[in-house]
């Protein structure tokens, strides 16, 4: 649940050398990016390596450090801190894997005008197809 009309767009990236054509769509409220990527990767092994390379470029993006971090079978979700242009940002992101796709949903903001109610309400309503 997007909390305006987002905008998509496809770019090739390289995910720790493995290089995938991600669809990204993303609305922005007040300088806070609400945004989902999805990739598809060769095959599953792949595809789960490529979230731990997703969740380590977009802590990069930043220059965050990760300040609290979830790791399960085949997701990784992080609070991280960091900044843009010298203002403080937070980021939290959920990083997934199933089968041969790759999702990272994220919310990245000013540090302190990320609204947690709607960071816990986007995360909450991604479900990948």
């Amino acid at each position: 649940m997007f909390p305006d009309k987002p905008v998509s767009h496809k770019r090739s990236v390289d995910l720790d050398g493995l290089n995938v054509d991600m669809t990204m769509t993303a609305a922005q409220i007040d300088g806070t990016v609400f945004a989902i990527g999805s990739a598809e990767a060769p095959d599953a092994a792949k595809a789960q390596a490529a979230v731990a390379a997703m969740r380590t470029a977009m802590v990069k993006n930043i220059g965050a450090t990760v300040t609290r971090e979830e790791k399960k079978a085949s997701s990784i979700d992080i609070d991280a801190k960091g900044a843009q242009n010298g203002t403080p940002m937070r980021l939290v992101g959920h990083f997934e894997a199933r089968g041969n796709r790759v999702y990272q949903v994220i919310v990245m903001g000013k540090e302190k005008a990320v609204p947690q109610q709607e960071v816990d309400m986007f995360l909450s309503s991604f479900k990948p197809n």
